[in-house]
């Protein structure tokens, strides 16, 4: 039995946790054990870890203020528990729970990077120290780096990390839950008053600036001056009546009546099934986890091209430029006329895609083989018989 410890910043309900929460509980029980440690608090992805059968833990530091007591206290949990791989998931992850399972007798450890952005504009400063911090150390910390797409590979490398130790394992969807459903479609339009021929864009985004919500507003704004019948649906983390900023947007931009604000959604495969055409009108991205699940549910994607988007999408939708609402307004349009019938042929090839490159098991193999080799290399046995006693405080 492998014990892995992942450690993260948070557990809200975001891409990262989301990929956390879907390789913990397909692992395989019988070989794998697996423990999750939030610095900051359990958040709302903690339930589901733990419906899992994963054990959650919060360490309780407060968000952008670093303090040596948490690291030492991190440390002293890993000595008790003496896992055989600790996982790290993000920057301030992967410098303070690397740190610490060093600190806490050289435990083999994998750094889990799901960012593309270094831009000093567009992070905070914080955030840029860490990951500098962690490019300096990665020739001493990890055994490996997973990223999530190749653009991440590729922008780390550049910035310092240690090329030979990074692998790219990209996010992986269950195509068991996520299918086309032709009744869920039809139940959530009658929710919002839509009939089955209204054309419908989504898209499937925490409020963030770098999710280029603005950008979505602009291109709705050109597509409804050119079709005022297209109605769009967003959700998400912030995206609600209470948002003012993008509220404001909304009302700008004249798109009130047309406009549905659905807040964070535990269905994601409902509100996809609703969908004519799901978008991404991110301004960088590493891998959009939304867009693969809208091609799972066989829904066509026109996605800007940041990160990894294109490379997932490749000729089953649209890839625009980034920031280009005119661009991302005609791809929409441009799905939208091509009919039912091809937009029904697109979708069974995108989810024919998902399914061909990115169907969950496999990737969740990939990790384990990540966790195999790491305790191999450490010299561990990986055998270690563990009991959930409780650490101390």
């Amino acid at each position: 039995m492998i014990e892995v410890v992942h450690i993260i910043a948070g557990l809200d309900t975001d891409g990262a946790e989301t990929v956390l929460h879907r390789l913990t509980s397909h692992m395989d029980p019988e070989r794998f054990l697996n423990e999750v440690i939030s610095l900051t608090t359990v958040g709302p992805m903690a339930p589901r870890l733990e419906a899992s059968g994963v054990r959650v833990r919060a360490l309780g530091m407060r968000p952008g203020m670093p303090n040596p007591y948490y690291l030492a206290r991190l440390a002293s949990w890993l000595r008790f528990r003496k896992p055989q791989v600790v996982q790290t998931w993000m920057y301030h992850a992967d410098l303070l729970g690397g740190v610490a399972a060093k600190l806490a007798g050289n435990i083999p450890v994998v750094w889990g990077i799901h960012h593309t952005n270094l831009d000093r504009d567009q992070n905070k400063r914080l955030t840029i120290w860490t990951a500098r911090a962690c490019a300096l150390l990665s020739g001493r910390v990890p055994s490996h780096i997973v990223c999530c797409s190749e653009a991440s590979r590729e922008v780390h490398t550049r910035f310092g990390y240690v090329a030979q130790k990074m692998e790219v394992i990209p996010n992986g969807f269950d195509t068991r839950q996520f299918h086309p459903d032709a009744k869920s479609r039809a139940s959530l339009r009658r929710e919002l008053g839509l009939s089955e021929s209204c054309p419908v864009i989504g898209m499937a985004a925490r409020f963030h600036p770098q999710k280029g919500h603005r950008n979505f507003v602009n291109a709705a704004a050109v597509l409804h001056a050119q079709d005022a019948e297209v109605h769009f649906l967003l959700c998400g983390k912030g995206i609600d009546g209470h948002n003012a900023e993008l509220v404001g947007w909304i009302e700008k931009a004249g798109l009130t009546p047309v406009c549905h604000l659905l807040g964070p959604l535990e269905d994601m495969p409902r509100f996809f099934a609703a969908l004519d055409v799901a978008t991404s009108s991110s301004l960088t991205e590493a891998f959009p986890v939304a867009v693969g699940e809208a091609m799972a549910c066989g829904i066509p994607c026109a996605v800007t091209d940041v990160g990894d988007s294109g490379a997932i999408v490749g000729e089953t939708g649209r890839v625009v430029p980034a920031n280009d609402p005119i661009a991302l307004a005609n791809a929409w349009q441009s799905l939208l006329n091509s009919g039912p019938a091809q937009r029904q042929q697109l979708g069974l090839a995108a989810r024919n895609r998902v399914e061909q490159k990115y169907a969950l098991q496999g990737i969740v193999e990939r990790y384990e083989e990540v966790y195999r080799q790491a305790v191999t290399a450490s010299g561990g046995h990986g055998a270690k018989s563990s009991k959930l006693a409780s650490l101390p405080g």
